[in-house]
């Protein structure tokens, strides 16, 4: 599991989302983003506990006593953080093609270890390859996730990239 992460920002918005489902404390935020990324990332408090304290200092939320937990900080989503939330969202909604420009980059670049000659990267025992072996299993674990998500089988698509933008209303960027 690595310790690194997303994007900047992108964990900021999760807290504010997680924070707008109810009231929470760091640890339970830390680990439901590790759980929503698959494992992948685990924020450390260094990053989770710091964006905590700048909503609150923004006033986007509030520390909260609960007397069932006195020893745990709570903190609550408020209106002026509602506010930034919904903003966050109409401004997240323009990073789809980033996010898949990150996803499909590095696959590139992993199949781009594996097979190009310019590339004499030596496996170790015990670690991940940069082979053909390890490349299907990337390319597998995206359409288990796929087909776990969205309730269906995969299915091919036929289209080219071009034909693919364009039935969906998208100017295509070479």
């Amino acid at each position: 599991m690595r310790k690194s992460g997303p994007p900047k920002g992108l964990i900021a918005y999760l807290v504010l989302e997680l924070l707008a489902e109810k009231p929470r404390y760091g640890y339970e935020i830390l680990k439901e983003i590790c759980e929503i990324s698959g494992g992948h990332w685990e924020p450390s408090y260094g990053s989770v506990y710091p964006i905590l304290y700048k909503f609150e200092d923004k006033g986007w939320a509030e520390r909260i006593e609960r007397e069932d937990e006195p020893d745990r900080k709570y903190f609550e989503l408020t209106a002026e953080g509602r506010a930034e939330l919904e903003e966050r969202r109409e401004t997240g909604a323009e990073k789809a093609r980033d996010f898949a420009d990150v996803i499909l980059g590095f696959f590139h670049v992993y199949a781009a270890f594996s097979t190009d000659d310019r590339f004499d990267i030596p496996p170790m025992e015990g670690e991940w390859h940069f082979d053909e072996a390890f490349s299907r299993w990337v390319v597998e674990q995206v359409v288990r996730h796929y087909e776990h998500y969205f309730d269906t089988d995969f299915e091919r698509l036929e289209a080219t990239p071009e034909e693919f933008y364009e039935r969906h209303g998208v100017e295509y960027e070479e």
